[in-house]
């Protein structure tokens, strides 16, 4: 057996083979460990810096100038559709009224080719408790009586004022013209004669 070789007969490594050193150039050593320098970040000059800034702010000046122009477009339509909204806002109770000037047409024509007044009378009744009927149910226009009732300057409008010694409060006697209410809010107040006790 050779010097060389061990009593586990594995040969000896030489003396001569010696393990190579890596040894990191000046390069290398400046970047930051797990990066490559391409992925290092460029120092920019502040001629570059102010290019990039001017490109930026213009960038968000014409974003705010296209938001801008998109608001006044859509402020424009919601006008428009509002001034419309308002102008067809009475549509359909125009549509509900046409059958009633219908219906009075022809109640008109009946009564120039016929002698029957108290038949046209009865007619007209009819047409006119459509009407009243059609706007109190569906469109929530109600007319209201006053005779009879305390006197109230919120709904009431005196015409004509009468002394009476037989009451303590003023009171509706007769009414000129009947009040009427869009649901809950006077639209037209009623148009009275009014008694009031005499002073003691």
């Amino acid at each position: 057996m050779s010097k060389q070789e061990t009593q586990t007969g594995q040969p000896e490594p030489e003396k001569a083979q010696v393990e190579e050193k890596v040894t990191e150039t000046p390069q290398e050593s400046q970047t930051e460990p797990g990066s490559s320098p391409s992925e290092q970040k460029v120092e920019l000059s502040p001629e570059q810096k102010i290019a990039e800034m001017e490109t930026l702010l213009a960038e968000t000046r014409d974003q705010l100038l296209r938001k801008a122009a998109e608001f006044e477009n859509f402020r424009k339509r919601m006008n428009q559709e509002k001034q419309s909204s308002i102008e067809y806002a009475n549509q359909s109770l125009l549509l509900d009224i046409i059958p009633i000037i219908e219906d009075f047409e022809r109640a008109i024509l009946a009564g120039e080719s016929s002698t029957d007044y108290t038949g046209l009378l009865e007619g007209i009744k009819m047409i006119e408790k459509r009407l009243v009927s059609q706007l109190e149910t569906k469109w929530g226009l109600r007319r209201f009586n006053s005779a009879g009732e305390l006197f109230n300057p919120n709904i009431h409008e005196a015409v004509m004022m009468e002394k009476s010694p037989d009451i303590t409060e003023a009171i509706v006697q007769e009414d000129f013209q009947k009040g009427y209410m869009l649901k809950e809010r006077v639209i037209k107040t009623a148009k009275v004669k009014v008694l009031m006790p005499e002073e003691k």
